[in-house]
């Protein structure tokens, strides 16, 4: 299967931006990709992750499931009376888009264990896809201790952590920023293949096509290798 997902070490961290990135990469590889948000919350219909990815990179995405508050989904879908999807449905769904010369791109909402429904969180859907999974981490003061949680959850699992990448960098980063660079992919024990600069989701398409150019990801064969030898 050619599905790869993608989780933050918390909310707000760039990840639909890294997504987008991802995207335009594979798609630079020769591939068909398909970005996909199973559920997006407090957005109105024809906004959220998957608009935004269409607008940076010209690819189209899927949402399965929109609630209406900017809450955790579960949370979200509660309050509004919507019985949320399954980890089953969503895995069904997902699954059913995986086709020869395709890449499947799946971000979730929040962090690892946000809960998609009462029950079960994206680490579950990641589970169910049995997918490699590519941690996008704040890099300021105090990332260092979420990516780390972050990881260490996923190994909990048996989820294999692919790589990281750095969700935004200012461009003159602070000490503390500087020094988790070089620390994250040491204590995580995984590459941390590049940082986004800041300011990337307000690029035009075109420079950030060329932004993309500029980093040092790894082909989607080498990462959905990897997962398959295992």
């Amino acid at each position: 299967m050619s599905i790869i997902c993608v989780t933050g070490t918390n909310t707000d961290v760039g990840k639909t931006i890294a997504t987008a990135a991802l995207a335009r990469h594979f798609q630079n590889e020769g591939f068909n990709v398909i970005p996909v948000k199973p559920v997006q919350t407090g957005e109105p219909e024809g906004h959220g992750d998957a608009q935004t990815i269409y607008q940076l990179t010209g690819i189209e995405g899927h949402t399965f499931a929109c609630y209406p508050e900017p809450l955790a989904p579960n949370l979200s879908a509660r309050r509004a009376g919507i019985e949320a999807l399954s980890v089953e449905e969503l895995s069904q769904k997902i699954s059913a888009l995986d086709a020869p010369d395709t890449v499947v791109l799946v971000e979730g909402a929040g962090g690892l264990l946000v809960r998609l429904n009462e029950s079960e969180s994206f680490a579950d859907l990641v589970q169910a896809l049995d997918s490699p999974l590519i941690v996008v981490a704040s890099m300021g003061l105090g990332s260092l201790n979420l990516a780390e949680l972050t990881v260490e959850a996923c190994r909990r699992r048996a989820i294999h952590v692919a790589g990281m990448i750095g969700g935004s960098l200012p461009e003159n980063p602070d000490l503390a920023t500087r020094l988790n660079i070089e620390e994250m992919p040491r204590l995580c024990a995984c590459p941390l293949w590049a940082g986004l600069p800041e300011g990337a989701g307000a690029l035009e398409p075109a420079a950030f096509a060329n932004m993309v150019d500029t980093l040092q990801l790894p082909p989607a064969a080498e990462i959905l290798g990897r997962r398959s030898s295992e």
